[in-house]
């Protein structure tokens, strides 16, 4: 038997060890997925490929609203700022686009690249002007599906969208990045921080409280049922329950616990010494 006799044996007992797992033709996802796990108890694809391929059909039901990043958790830089507010600003948080937001707070007026500031302070500009570095932002609704938006991310090669609710109001902003990991998975790279615990504890009634801890993981943790119909994390009811935005050092009964405001700055709370009042 030549070699090429061996090759194309090898290729036709490898179509039909693939046509056994994918007979009958799938009639609907959830055959689709079900032929997809046999496929991969069988050896044909690895756990890693069946997992991205998963993703990449869950992608085609998700809409916007269920991954962006939520107005409260967003980085944004007033547009009024100066260069060296916006500076500190920008090592502070280190990311590489911000939203920039006009006077009337409730505008975004472009996207500024990080990068953009480079040539700036290179140049040691004295007079600064924002809107001659910041570029139009793309504006997407809660409702656009993600894979519609991943391939106008391609088309148009731009990385991040501003999402507006059915008002017209900022929701919330999404990268293409948000929708990659939907794929393939989080996405780290060497300016991310370690994995952070959202909530510690410190003694028996006293906790430790990520400001970003989602309510709904708060309420699992803690056996509670706080509402999370208007906020996403407890940082947001924070500040509702203030009534503005509060000191570091301030404190805020809700329900059964006290909070008290252990970091934070004039743009947001971010942890919190939290104590649990006994009944």
């Amino acid at each position: 038997m030549t070699d090429g006799e061996k090759a194309n044996l090898k290729r036709k007992g490898w179509f039909e060890k693939l046509t056994s797992i994918f007979s009958p033709t799938p009639k609907s996802k959830e055959d689709f997925t079900d032929l997809l796990a046999s496929a991969q108890a069988n050896d044909i694809i690895d756990s890693d490929a069946l997992e991205m391929i998963e993703g990449a059909l869950n992608v085609c039901d998700k809409q916007v609203r269920e991954i962006m990043i939520p107005r409260s958790q967003m980085a944004i830089i007033p547009q009024h700022h100066n260069l060296g507010d916006i500076l500190e600003f920008v090592v502070e948080n280190r990311h590489s686009r911000y939203p920039v937001l006009d006077e009337n707070a409730d505008n975004i007026t472009g996207i500024l690249l990080a990068k953009e500031l480079l040539p700036l302070i290179l140049e040691g500009q004295e007079t600064f002007d924002i809107e001659t570095v910041i570029r139009p932002a793309a504006i997407v609704p809660e409702s656009k599906r993600l894979n519609i938006l991943l391939k106008e991310f391609r088309e148009q090669r731009y990385h991040m969208a501003i999402v507006v609710d059915e008002y017209g109001g900022i929701a919330g902003l999404i990268t293409i990045e948000d929708i990659l990991e939907e794929i393939v998975g989080e996405i780290q790279d060497e300016t991310d921080d370690a994995e952070q615990e959202m909530i510690i504890v410190l003694n028996n009634d006293a906790y430790f409280i990520n400001a970003l801890t989602a309510i709904e993981d708060f309420n699992e943790y803690f056996s509670v049922k706080i509402s999370d119909e208007e906020f996403d994390t407890i940082g947001g009811i924070i500040v509702h329950g203030f009534g503005r935005m509060p000191k570091v050092g301030e404190s805020i009964n809700i329900d059964n616990f006290i909070f008290k405001v252990s970091e934070g700055n004039n743009r947001q709370v971010k942890s919190l010494e939290m104590q649990i009042i006994s009944k």
